[in-house]
């Protein structure tokens, strides 16, 4: 059977977007990065702090353009891609200081993509012992801080 929405999705489509809208594609339109969590806009790509994070740190490194397979990047897009990556890793690194990193993409719905047209790579800061039976369980998930604190931390450092 073929899940049509996630929760995931459904949150941002909760959050004043339509079905067609794309979340990552109109927190670029917005005046104000700040409501987006919106961390670094580069020349071909941005850096977006998950509004439903798995940890705390969880970013987001995706390509300006709305694009849904990487082969339909130009090259400059998937290299500036991985220095943002790149970035991303070492400013976690200083700011939280985790025991190691979780980085990926899941391209398509069938992959798990909770947003599958405009490609994204995660990048999740990860500790021993940073999961719980309240995401198994409860479809939770428990931060030590709240998303704004993130945003301006990772902001300042970035």
């Amino acid at each position: 059977m073929k899940r049509l929405w996630s929760p995931w999705r459904m949150k941002y489509i909760q959050n004043n977007h339509t079905a067609e809208e794309c979340p990552f594609c109109a927190a670029l339109e917005n005046a104000r990065p700040a409501d987006h969590y919106l961390v670094y806009k580069g020349e071909k790509t941005f850096v977006i702090l998950n509004r439903y994070p798995y940890t705390t740190g969880h970013l987001l490194i995706l390509p300006l353009e709305h694009r849904e397979q990487m082969d339909d990047l130009e090259p400059e897009t998937r290299t500036e891609m991985m220095e943002m990556i790149n970035h991303a890793l070492k400013v976690l690194g200083q700011i939280y200081h985790p025991e190691g990193f979780n980085v990926g993409m899941n391209m398509g719905e069938a992959a798990g993509a909770g947003i599958p047209k405009h490609l994204h790579w995660h990048i999740v800061p990860r500790w021993v012992g940073d999961t719980n039976y309240m995401t198994a369980v409860g479809d939770v998930r428990v931060l030590p801080e709240i998303l704004e604190d993130t945003y301006q931390k990772i902001i300042t450092a970035w």
